[in-house]
């Protein structure tokens, strides 16, 4: 007795055979599972001992072109005038490996007066040239518009 609906038992069924297809589907995740742990790569790293801190800060080698706000020019907190400068930056930069140099200006000087100074450095043969800046009070964080 056949219990299939079609009245005929030769009839070609029109049903999709899943059963090869979870097999197929079984043994590629067990390939998978064996394959994964054995392409992981790890690096050997040492981590320095820490040191303890020192009870003197050694002087930096950073080097601060600030503009400040009476209109007058500091090389690390040096005064110097415009006209000074240049020969400022050839006494320290002439024998330095590293030319980098960091500007600082005050705000209420103007973009102008930064970049005669900016002017100045390339003069020299500086070309790194970093900008200190101060975020306003008030602004929060997240960017927005002026």
């Amino acid at each position: 007795m056949a219990m299939g609906s079609t009245g005929g038992g030769d009839g070609l069924s029109s049903d999709i055979n899943v059963t090869p297809l979870i097999d197929v589907l079984l043994v590629l995740l067990i390939i998978f599972m064996i394959t994964q742990p054995l392409s992981r790569k790890a690096f050997d790293v040492q981590v320095p001992p820490e040191q303890q801190a020192k009870s003197k800060q050694q002087p930096s080698s950073q080097i601060v072109l600030e503009l400040t706000a009476d209109g007058a020019f500091t090389i690390n907190t040096q005064p110097y005038s415009l006209s000074q400068l240049e020969g400022a930056f050839h006494q320290i930069y002439d024998t330095r490996p590293a030319k980098l140099l960091f500007i600082k200006a005050a705000p209420n000087r103007k973009y102008g007066d930064v970049m005669q100074a900016m002017d100045e450095l390339r003069a020299v043969g500086l070309e790194d040239i970093g900008l200190i800046t101060e975020r306003r009070r008030g602004q929060g964080q997240g960017g927005g518009g002026e």
